[in-house]
């Protein structure tokens, strides 16, 4: 009898109903989306990028040296998206396809959620395999279980392959208990063209691959949104500041959580306001 066979990954159009996105979601813990960024945005966004990444280090300086690790030594980082790139800030950030999903995972506990954080990796030939892991466990003091709390997605914007790098992901592990760990034959290859994404919850296991190209990097971004009311992992208020967000569409100013999360129609309170006031109304005024 030879090895099982891992696991494969459902494909679904980006415009495929979103309740059949949240279906796989909830059974799977991942799906791909294809066509997720269009051949003209997917250039654009690429063309906007190259100069910034090419200015980046491998493995520079992060927080802390275990998260220079995870990051990984031949990986080149780009933080603050929003505030480099207006093809982000206003097309893939307000993608309707991924908030869609949002408000179907996420709204029922909360009254907004907003931006987690977004990344662009750059992982060059020799990136070791990433830690597999859970997203949410930035969060690891929230008691358990609770429902889900983000929702995240990396976005191929090269070709991602099984050589290059492609994600690893472990379908079903969202259900599993805290302590189970995949073995081999339980893990997917998220291979997907340039434009396509897979978007997963914040509960599903996953990691990035090894680099075993000779010359190939696998650019890729992180995008990630979570409950309104839990702090994001990038501080996108200084990220993205306001001489740089009054700038942008309401909708993105929102998502990077310039809003208020109001739960008073909810019998809650309110969190993040300035001097009382929403600061959305205080960008909009001219006033923050």
């Amino acid at each position: 009898m030879g090895a099982p066979m891992a696991p494969t990954l459902e494909h679904l159009k980006a415009d495929a109903p979103t309740a059949r996105i949240v279906s796989r979601l909830e059974s799977e813990g991942a799906v791909v989306l294809d066509g997720f960024l269009d051949g003209d945005v997917l250039a654009r966004f690429n063309t906007e990028i190259d100069a910034r990444l090419d200015g980046e280090a491998e493995g520079k300086a992060v927080l802390s040296p275990a998260v220079q690790w995870f990051m990984g030594a031949k990986t080149r980082h780009m933080t603050a998206v929003a505030a480099k790139s207006r093809v982000f800030a206003e097309e893939v950030l307000v993608h309707p396809a991924l908030l869609a999903v949002c408000d179907a995972v996420l709204l029922p506990n909360c009254a907004n959620y907003r931006l987690n954080v977004a990344h662009v990796l750059d992982r060059g030939p020799g990136s070791e395999p990433q830690m597999l892991h859970r997203d949410e466990l930035v969060w690891v003091h929230l008691p358990q279980p609770h429902p889900e709390v983000q929702v995240a997605s990396i976005i191929a914007l090269e070709d991602f392959t099984a050589e290059n790098g492609a994600t690893r992901i472990v379908p079903g592990s969202h259900r599993w208990a805290r302590e189970r760990q995949p073995e081999e034959n339980e893990i997917a290859v998220a291979e997907m063209p340039a434009g396509s994404a897979i978007v997963y919850l914040g509960s599903t296991i996953h990691g990035g691959g090894p680099n075993t190209s000779d010359a190939t990097r696998r650019r890729g971004m992180h995008m990630s949104f979570n409950l309104g009311w839990l702090r994001t992992e990038e501080n996108n208020y200084l990220s993205v500041p306001p001489d740089v967000a009054r700038t942008l569409p309401e909708k993105a100013q929102a998502l990077l959580g310039y809003a208020a999360h109001d739960a008073l129609a909810s019998g809650g309170g309110y969190l993040g306001v300035v001097d009382t006031r929403d600061p959305i109304e205080l960008l909009k005024s001219g006033e923050l």
